[in-house]
């Protein structure tokens, strides 16, 4: 292993922290250090949507502090493949996560539901650092639902 790759793979790992940060801290702009402006994301597994990066993040930074206004994420394992069909700009990423998040029930009473998975990312190497260009969250299990 090369330094640049030692480089990308840690700067790779970097955007997966900052995604996880960013959504479990609500700090909604810093999405715009993970993805590119056109990047595609999936939440459909978990019940949430798809759709283009702008529409997501709207969605985000509205319906998870709704729901879910405690939010923790745990990434592991992290799977990086550089130069995806041959692009040395281009990289995937799957990383393992766990998140619990407490959820209030009508009595007022809170419950944990946590999810299990994986994040698969498509990566591009832009100006600006490595970014997802395409997010896919992959619902392995579930509890407290």
């Amino acid at each position: 292993m090369d330094l640049q790759e030692i480089g990308d793979r840690l700067e790779i790992a970097d955007v997966l922290t900052r995604y996880t940060r960013a959504i479990d801290t609500g700090a909604w702009d810093l999405l715009d250090t993970v993805f590119t402006p056109d990047a595609a994301i999936d939440y459909t597994e978990s019940g949430g949507m798809a759709g283009a990066y702008p529409e997501v993040r709207a969605w985000l930074a509205e319906v998870l502090p709704a729901f879910f206004p405690k939010r923790l994420h745990t990434l592991g394992q992290l799977d990086v493949e550089l130069g995806v069909d041959g692009d040395p700009d281009a990289a995937t990423c799957s990383a393992y996560f766990h998140n619990p998040m407490p959820l209030a029930d009508e009595q007022g009473t809170e419950r944990i539901v946590e999810f299990g998975g994986l994040y698969h990312h498509r990566l591009r190497r832009t100006a600006e650092g490595w970014r997802s260009e395409r997010l896919h969250e992959e619902i392995v299990w579930t509890r407290g639902l």
